[in-house]
């Protein structure tokens, strides 16, 4: 039985190396859905195991780390992000042993790792919810957000929740109303109370002490509500632009208080009594970039942070990029970004972004634009091999989500399908038995098998291109400067010292014209087919989804 320590927490100053940059400053970091990544039990679920039996194919792609999506113990209701024992792994995907030698292999094949952490909520069946329930006087009675209802009956406040309906629900036993952000099975910590901070920190230690390297923080700006339960104000989107209530709703009051940066600091206080980790907060909501500079600035705070700029896109543009990047302009105390074009909440990009026919260059362009970017590039299981979006039949429909806004959006259930490791193996080699989500037909012929035999393969585009990063220090730390450039084409300059490398992508499906400054004292050093081993001309022509990092002859490596 896992049990949580006790809290023995403290502060000391950061001992980041200023001449060195942290290991993760720039990293390339490869998103792991456990449920569907490997399966070696035959249960049709994604396991530990299968995990550790596929971590060479994620070192052999040259990333820095590994993220682990939940695999805590869970009702999964919300499919683990309700969690009911922080500090021990459900038995469906093994066990602590099986995660101990999982962390001992990555790093012997020197991939850092990285677990979620889920701090605003948690599962209805949790312990601590348990008691909370049972009386207005209990130890942990505080523990969760607890109001009594209006006169007549009916919930505190107008509070939505993100899956639908109201954000209340009515628990007879305490004569009161609990909230919930998502699910009604899952209860919302009061994370305003110091007590449910330090069992959080504490639960964060355990994992630390067995070797993890860092977080990413779920949901971060759901963490604390509005103490007096203000009623949010509408949000006045027209009703063809919402698919549920929550989005008639501006947030204000019941997530992203003033508060959640003093928490964060004690999350950082924590992590800065280790060597080397890393923390990055997801942040949700249609304006997140002030929350994701007052989060990460300092050196007191997290060292990262991703929106869901480009995962909710319905399109790629080059303003698009241009008003995502210029957020970010290194300046002052300001934190730095991480990126990410795909991952469990959201459909696959390359189904968003391009046509059918177009896909496996999109998905190659793709890759070679998210590299290039100023930040951390999250890669999220599948985009390697240039998966698309699968199609999954609403019979066999899991998400919560999906099913509640059927048919209005596509839901998450088509991002989460199991990966296709072997063409001629029952459900694409991931399991023996039958898959807890079905394996989309069109994504056989992509298996990973097939890719690594043929060079030109997304796979192994992928291996040449993160190859390639490496030769070049600015595409890692330098400053980024966008140039003018025709409609359809991003273009930038990425500078470290004296070494730049021009960045140039037509995300169009039309051919473009354009010749760079000094372009013809540059050679191309690769492009959407990987790196160009024979170092060509800049093109004055780029074909739909082509693109090109390229540098003044006098630097090629």
């Amino acid at each position: 039985m896992s049990k949580c320590p006790d809290n023995a927490l403290a502060r000391r100053p950061s001992e980041r190396d200023t001449l060195n940059a942290p290991w993760w400053t720039g990293a390339i970091i490869y998103q792991v859905y456990p449920r569907s990544f490997q399966d070696t039990t035959g249960d049709g679920i994604g396991d530990l195991k299968g995990i550790i039996k596929r971590l060479d194919h994620i070192a052999s792609l040259g990333v820095d780390a590994v993220w682990l999506s939940p695999f805590f113990k869970s009702p999964m209701k919300d499919y683990g992000y309700d969690v009911s024992d922080y500090c021990d792994v459900d038995p469906m995907f093994g066990s602590l042993e099986d995660f101990d030698r999982l962390v001992e292999r990555a790093h012997a094949l020197g991939l850092k790792v990285i677990i979620d952490q889920v701090y605003s909520h948690t599962s209805d069946e949790h312990a601590w919810f348990t008691e909370s329930r049972e009386s207005r006087t209990n130890p942990k009675a505080d523990w969760y957000v607890w109001a009594a209802p209006k006169e007549d009956g009916s919930p505190p406040n107008n509070w939505q929740s993100v899956f639908g309906g109201t954000s209340w629900k009515w628990d007879a036993r305490r004569q009161q109303y609990y909230f919930h952000n998502f699910l009604p099975s899952q209860p919302d910590l009061n994370v305003h109370n110091p007590e449910v901070q330090d069992a959080l920190l504490a639960a964060a230690k355990f994992w630390l002490d067995r070797g993890v390297d860092g977080f990413r923080l779920d949901a971060i700006n759901f963490a604390m509500h509005d103490r007096q339960l203000r009623d949010n104000p509408p949000s006045g989107l027209p009703m063809d632009l919402v698919t549920r209530p929550f989005d008639m709703q501006r947030h204000i009051y019941s997530m992203s208080q003033p508060e959640v940066p003093a928490f964060l600091e004690r999350i950082r206080a924590l992590l800065d009594t280790y060597d080397g980790k890393f923390t990055v907060a997801e942040i949700g909501g249609p304006d997140p970039i002030d929350e994701m500079k007052r989060f990460t600035e300092g050196d007191s705070r997290l060292n990262s942070a991703y929106s869901f700029d480009f995962l909710y896109a319905k399109s790629l543009s080059p303003d698009r990029v241009a008003r995502s990047l210029n957020q970010w302009t290194g300046t002052g105390s300001e934190g730095w970004p991480s990126w990410a074009f795909s991952n469990h909440d959201a459909p696959r990009a390359v189904s968003r972004w391009a046509a059918a026919g177009d896909r496996k260059q999109a998905a190659d362009l793709l890759l070679l634009l998210l590299l290039a970017l100023r930040g951390n590039a999250f890669i999220y299981q599948g985009e390697e091999l240039g998966l698309p979006q699968a199609n999954v039949p609403f019979e066999h429909l899991k998400d919560p989500e999906a099913i509640a806004n059927w048919p209005r959006t596509l839901g998450r259930d088509g991002a989460r399908t199991p990966i296709p490791w072997e063409a001629d193996k029952p459900h694409a080699g991931f399991s023996a038995g039958e898959p807890w989500l079905p394996v989309d037909p069109g994504h056989v012929p992509l298996s990973a098998d097939l890719q690594e035999a043929d060079p030109g393969s997304s796979l192994n585009v992928t291996r040449s291109l993160i190859a390639e990063r490496r030769k070049w220090p600015a595409l890692r730390l330098g400053s980024l400067r966008f140039l003018d450039a025709p409609e359809g084409v991003i273009a930038f300059e990425r500078t470290l010292q004296s070494q730049t490398v021009l960045c140039v992508f037509n995300v169009s499906d039309t051919i473009r014209r354009y010749m760079p400054p000094e372009g013809n004292a540059l050679a191309v050093v690769a492009h959407e087919r990987g790196s160009a081993v024979d170092k060509p001309s800049v093109p004055g022509q780029l074909e739909p989804w082509s693109g090109y990092w390229a540098v003044g002859q006098a630097h090629e490596n």
